[in-house]
């Protein structure tokens, strides 16, 4: 046997066996890999947020153990600042004025993406397919795209090393293509542990404002009614409470199809309130007044969709 044709069979030997060792992965699997790697991994690394035009670099660190998760976010340049989310809370410490703020958010898991636990739910409105694989930070990743089925949410694209599945990019597009917002890691690495941030300690040194401490209610509760809402979306987190400073109750409502979340509030209405629609980068609003109140629906979603279920929202008490 001659040298060329050995060379073609050890070619063929170890494409076989490469085969072998890494069975094709659909997109499904994938994501459901990233979900487990993002929960269970200690790692760490430098990750840039593109957001309304203006890129932001920031530390950032996974800490896991036990079941138990904390991520935080250290600001790399001014206003300088460390953000930690553990379960349900997140709390910003502003380093210049050692201000400190922490938020109760029970409906939130990442600062980087949240992709829901239940896929085979999903295939009614997103479609899940790998379309590539590029190199992001050095490192060999599938390129997940989350296609929905309808005009009523964003599509993303997610970025997952073929290694550790940890997420390394992650770009939200709207409905022509454009991208809206980036999330990318400049460099990552995986420990075997990192430690926790005592956040209790952290709020005896520096006195914290605590926002949003109510527990979730019965959306029953709520001064308006949800009359239509696009494919998939539902009810998550209703509080009532007050904002702005103002003594004046706020109700919100926040709906999410798994991917997507969209805040509904209602408040009395004022004379400084704008009507219409807004939108800042990714994020649409849409507000309008039912008799004395004023309505706002307001998320990461296009415009259409915001508009379609503000004006699907009655008063309780209104009769049809």
């Amino acid at each position: 046997m001659t040298v060329v044709k050995l060379f073609f069979v050890a070619l063929l030997l170890s494409i076989k066996i490469a085969s072998a060792r890494e069975p094709e992965l659909n997109a499904q699997q994938v994501l459901e890999k990233m979900n487990h790697a993002m929960e269970v991994l200690n790692y760490q690394g430098t990750v840039a947020f593109l957001k309304n035009g203006k890129l932001e670099p920031m530390k950032y660190v996974h800490a896991a153990a036990k079941g138990v998760q904390q991520e935080r976010l250290l600001s790399l340049n001014s206003p300088l600042r460390e953000i930690i989310r553990d379960a349900g809370k997140v709390s910003c410490l502003f380093k210049e004025s050692q201000q400190s703020i922490v938020d109760h958010r029970p409906f939130e898991r990442s600062f980087l993406v949240d992709v829901p636990y239940n896929l085979d739910e999903m295939g009614a409105i997103y479609q899940f397919e790998v379309v590539g694989e590029e190199n992001v930070a050095m490192l060999p990743s599938y390129v997940v795209a989350i296609q929905p089925k309808d005009t009523a949410r964003y599509t993303r694209k997610i970025w997952i090393e073929k290694q550790q599945f940890l997420p390394l990019k992650i770009v939200l597009y709207d409905n022509q293509g454009v991208p809206l917002e980036q999330v990318v890691f400049t460099e990552i690495e995986v420990k075997d542990s990192l430690p926790f941030v005592d956040v209790k300690f952290l709020d005896s040194i520096h006195p914290a404002k605590h926002i949003h401490q109510l527990q979730s209610q019965s959306s029953d509760q709520a001064a308006f009614i949800v009359t239509e809402l696009p494919k998939g979306f539902r009810e998550v987190f209703f509080t009532r409470k007050p904002m702005h400073n103002a003594e004046q109750p706020v109700d919100h409502l926040l709906l999410s199809d798994g991917f997507t979340s969209v805040s509904i509030y209602m408040e009395s209405k004022s004379a400084a309130m704008q009507s219409g629609l807004q939108s800042v980068g990714a994020v649409n609003s849409y507000s309008r007044t039912i008799k004395n109140y004023q309505l706002t629906v307001m998320g990461e979603a296009p415009a259409e969709t915001v508009k379609f279920i503000a004006e699907g929202i009655k008063l309780r008490d209104l009769k049809d």
